[in-house]
């Protein structure tokens, strides 16, 4: 005899992990909260709704929907602590929270590795060194092979002896032959680091290529390659949805309630951090960090951008620049100005000032070469896949130059350039002209260290903690054969 309610329950199962495969995320979500509603003790269905909600910003709902899992007993309760804990530290920016949540898992699971590798991730955020140590070495202890945890543990210390025996053991761990194309990466990059700090530059580079061919070999099966047509096309699209000859509102006096947002952008490893860093010493600036809001905005409701905005209206502009906001006070509800440094958001300045026509946009600069050697001795997500190759880091930076051009000759005085090769050498005077450019009166602690412990989480986590120096300024002079290959798009030194 069927039962209706089983068969109910058994279509909403279908259709939620249908929905999922055809990444239709609100109607999968629905699918899951209707079957819930009629069969509640089910812990894997919990689960699979907050990791669509997760994936669709309903940070507070995927908590709840975790939490209903764990009430459910769901096995592996340790990968639920630690999603509620990633979802805390990295949209919720509530650190406390999430290391609350990284030592229940580690309560329920004392092995747990990936619980340890993000708890020595966030003590790094924060700036806490030993912790952090204690955390990776933990991990290691507990998995010898856990390439990820050398490779962090490495990343806290500096290096002035190559035969540190550091150094010795990531060259053990790479020669591991169980050790993957992206574990490899992981070991590379900091091998590269290590040695670029003792002097040992041939090498060093040498360590940064290959760490970047085991990077594009281990990105996996939907890595896409850096099509360089493809985008110097995206440019010519950004230039012609924005046009020099378009009427543009004039910047305004800001009439909106706080807090609001100061755009922070330009290429990676031009400084982005450091300036972050000076603008959050003053009392009225919270620092966000690389904030997700806007291109989240962008891809759900203005697709395919920048075409749609040959269409878009100024209502659903306008929808858009309030979500923004209500998003960026869910985050910093006391906040008066936070911070979005999001450098590749100089693809975004346009639609920028679309929403908020009076903001003003810091972008930071750095020498190209060695703007570019940097980017190419980072660790980038394999969607920058640019940074992979480093001709074509140049010439991502051609098109990142011609398009900044564009938005230069549109918006003038509302970009404030911040060159990073002249703030260390000179951080007051240019730490002054960017608050005055931006409204702010000095303050001295724009220049010192933060009142309280900052999260920082980025690349820069340690750099920008340290005393203001120019050690990275002209860095490609160590690399000047090694980068021959970038004469075709800057003048070497």
């Amino acid at each position: 005899m069927n039962d209706p309610a089983s068969d109910l329950a058994e279509a909403l199962l279908r259709h939620a992990r249908q929905f999922d495969r055809e990444g239709r995320i609100p109607e999968a979500i629905d699918a899951y909260q209707r079957l819930l509603r009629h069969r509640p003790g089910l812990p894997n269905s919990w689960y699979n709704l907050a990791v669509l909600q997760r994936k669709n910003r309903q940070f507070k709902e995927a908590l709840a929907s975790y939490q209903q899992a764990l009430a459910c007993e769901i096995d592996r309760p340790e990968e639920v602590h630690l999603n509620r804990g990633v979802i805390y530290a990295d949209h919720l920016r509530d650190d406390p929270a999430a290391e609350r949540e990284l030592l229940a898992a580690l309560e329920r699971n004392a092995d747990y590795v990936p619980a340890l590798l993000n708890l020595g991730n966030l003590h790094e955020d924060r700036g806490e060194r030993e912790p952090a140590r204690t955390a990776y070495e933990r991990a290691l202890a507990i998995d010898p092979r856990c390439f990820l945890a050398l490779a962090r543990r490495a990343n806290l210390e500096r290096f002035d002896d190559p035969d540190d025996p550091l150094i010795a053991r990531l060259r053990c761990a790479l020669a591991d032959p169980g050790a993957g194309a992206a574990e490899r990466a992981d070991l590379g990059f900091a091998l590269g680091r290590a040695l670029d700090e003792c002097g040992c530059h041939a090498a060093a580079f040498d360590a940064y290529a290959q760490a970047n061919r085991d990077g594009r070999d281990g990105a996996g099966p939907g890595f896409v390659p850096y099509d360089r047509a493809s985008f110097e096309r995206l440019v010519d699209r950004l230039i012609a949805a924005f046009p020099l000859d378009a009427s543009t509102e004039p910047s305004r006096e800001r009439a909106h309630s706080a807090p609001w947002p100061l755009f922070i952008c330009g290429m990676f490893r031009s400084g982005s951090t450091l300036t972050e860093h000076i603008l959050a010493g003053h009392p009225r600036v919270v620092a966000g960090g690389e904030l997700d809001i806007l291109p989240q905005l962008l891809r759900r409701e203005l697709a395919p951008f920048p075409d749609s905005m040959a269409c878009a209206s100024s209502q659903q502009l306008q929808a858009v620049g309030a979500r923004y906001l209500d998003a960026l006070a869910e985050l910093f509800p006391n906040a008066e100005f936070v911070t979005d440094k999001r450098p590749d958001n100089f693809l975004n300045i346009g639609l920028i000032k679309r929403l908020f026509p009076e903001a003003r946009i810091v972008h930071t600069t750095r020498d190209p070469l060695d703007n570019c050697l940097s980017v190419f001795f980072l660790h980038l997500d394999p969607g920058m896949s640019y940074a992979f190759d480093l001709t074509d880091t140049g010439h991502y930076y051609r098109q990142y130059q011609r398009l900044m051009t564009h938005w230069k000759a549109l918006y003038g005085a509302d970009i404030v350039d911040v060159p990073y090769d002249a703030l260390v050498k000179d951080p007051r005077r240019w730490a002054e002209d960017l608050l005055s450019r931006l409204g702010f009166a000095w303050d001295d602690r724009c220049l010192g260290a933060p009142d309280a412990p900052r999260s920082v989480k980025t690349a820069s986590v340690w750099q920008v903690r340290e005393p203001l120096h120019a050690r990275s300024s002209g860095r490609a002079r160590h690399y000047a054969q090694q980068i021959a290959s970038l004469a075709g798009y800057f003048v070497l030194p």
